[in-house]
């Protein structure tokens, strides 16, 4: 099983400063989202706010006076500390997250391919991640305006990567150790709200691919997907790492939202011996030991990498029914809500070709040959990939206007060129039971299920090299989030992988594939 916690202060009114995407999607879809949204630490923190936010408001709109609820937190008001903080627009955010996982089933012994050790058993992995945030307006004047500046510290060991041999990690919050810079930019907002412009550097995991009821799920290809985890440099601009980048959003109507992104597509710098097909022949050695780093080249995450390419990212939203602040003053129903979204990008940098190498011949075949040469083992370069995603949040059940009760169902799909990825597909779905119980307002149980496919060039360099051919994986997620304390949320899990890697070969025993896996958990959350 595993343990997180996240130890943090909610600030308890921003309302002067831009909307966070996922304050902006709860809203919509009338606070039926999960309670945490688990995409990453700063979705942990955004959620954790939008909660704390709404609260405030009610309060102050029942004629309560605008000051700092510390009752949701475990060490209170900090003897003054955060009315004063409040007061003038500022708040101090520690977050402190645990895992520790069990895989009873299946797995390798190990993914290095040394065959030492079990396949099965538990490990740890942890993140600490302080925030500071500025609101401009209620520190000097400047309306609209939020300075946003976060480290990480993270430490342990990935399941996922020493043992599992999946396409996409079991856990959002698995990172490779470092202490680094993590988020370090300016947002302004412009037109009474309707646009903002943030600056610097981002993680576009938290605006960008957010399907609000999948982020119930600890699987990590429930919050950044499959797709861009394994073909984009270091999985792109994403938990744990971020990137230089200018993000546009423009919202015309309570119903509307369109964003584009141009950021770094390669935050640790590492063009060589890093995309699974460089790995694969070997021959891309570049400087990096370890392929899978996100360490490399600016380990402190101050590298602001700016030589590989460009990331260009779109999305377009349309929220259905779009709920009021206070259903109980509601006289029409406003119908059940949704939110639909289309977006897709282009990465300008080149990348390793999966299927033919430098001299124009079969990569795969090369590896056989007797004594190959470095440009047979080594991949020719293709200019460019891109990628399509859509996705809907819809509900579709609540018993009355005023309940807290409701089912949400989720959809979302990527699709992009086989040529130079290992995943050419993925999609995932699954239902959400929001207040399952009485008087468990704020729980939520879901079932969520996903599955990627190899690509066409992942699946003839496998034939070429006479290596056993990856196909699908699947994975399926059972998942309980339930709120303990005012401060502690906890979240039993379980989740079941079938045909990990797509069934392709364990590292260990290359003639055999790697075993389906049965994985357990507890997950915990502490607001200090």
């Amino acid at each position: 099983m595993f343990f997180i916690i996240n130890c943090c202060e909610i600030p308890k009114a921003f309302a002067q400063a831009p909307q966070t995407q996922i304050e902006e999607d709860r809203a919509r879809l009338g606070n039926s989202t999960p309670l945490i949204q688990q995409i990453d630490p700063a979705t942990v923190r955004d959620s954790e706010r939008a909660q704390a936010d709404m609260e405030q408001q009610a309060a102050v709109a029942a004629g309560g006076e605008d000051k700092v609820d510390t009752s949701g937190n475990l060490l209170g008001n900090m003897w003054g500390a955060r009315s004063w903080m409040y007061r003038h627009g500022m708040s101090f955010d520690i977050q402190e997250v645990d895992e520790v996982w069990g895989n009873g089933t299946g797995g390798t012994p190990s993914t290095n391919g040394d065959g030492q050790g079990s396949s099965t058993g538990p490990s740890y992995d942890g993140v600490t991640m302080p925030t500071l945030t500025v609101d401009t307006e209620k520190l000097f004047g400047l309306k609209g305006g939020l300075f946003n500046v976060s480290a990480l510290q993270t430490r342990g060991r990935s399941i996922s990567q020493d043992h599992l041999n999946n396409f996409n990690p079991v856990s959002g919050f698995e990172a490779d150790r470092s202490t680094r810079l993590f988020e370090l930019w300016y947002q302004q907002s412009f037109l009474g709200g309707k646009l903002d412009v943030k600056i610097g550097q981002q993680d576009l995991d938290t605006e960008f691919l957010v399907s609000d009821y999948a982020s119930l799920y600890l699987n990590a290809n429930f919050g950044w997907p499959m797709a861009p985890s394994v073909n984009l440099y270091g999985g792109g601009p994403s938990w744990p790492l971020s990137s230089p980048a200018i993000r546009i959003r423009y919202r015309p109507s309570e119903k509307f939202t369109f964003m584009f992104a141009a950021a770094d597509d390669n935050p640790p710098g590492n063009r060589y011996n890093s995309t699974p097909i460089q790995q694969a022949t070997g021959a891309d050695l570049g400087s990096n030991s370890d392929p899978t780093s996100q360490t490399y080249n600016g380990a402190n995450g101050t590298n602001f990498n700016m030589g590989t390419g460009a990331l260009l990212m779109t999305e377009l939203q349309y929220a259905l029914n779009p709920q009021p602040a206070d259903m109980s003053n509601v006289t029409k129903n406003p119908g059940l809500p949704g939110v639909y979204k289309l977006g897709g990008y282009y990465d300008t940098a080149k990348f390793a070709d999966y299927r033919y190498n430098r001299n124009g011949g079969s990569l795969g075949a090369a590896t056989l040959a007797v004594n190959p040469s470095q440009a047979d083992l080594t991949s020719r370069w293709d200019r460019g990939n891109w990628m399509v995603y859509g996705i809907i949040d819809q509900m579709i059940w609540r018993p009355s206007l005023t309940s807290a009760r409701s089912v949400g169902v989720f959809v979302r799909a990527t699709g992009n060129g086989g040529d130079r990825n290992q995943i050419s597909f993925a999609i995932d779905a699954g239902l959400n039971l929001k207040a399952p119980f009485k008087g468990r307002d704020n729980d939520t149980i879901g079932l969520g299920w996903g599955i990627g496919r190899a690509s066409s060039g992942f699946r003839q360099f496998n034939r070429d090299s006479q290596s056993l051919v990856p196909g699908n994986e699947n994975h399926l997620e059972l998942t309980y989030q339930a709120q303990v304390t005012p401060w502690m949320v906890m979240q039993p899990d379980f989740q079941y992988v079938w045909h990990p890697a797509g069934g392709g070969s364990d590292p260990s025993f290359p003639y055999r594939r790697t075993g389906d896996e049965a994985i357990f958990g507890l997950h915990s959350n502490i607001t200090f």
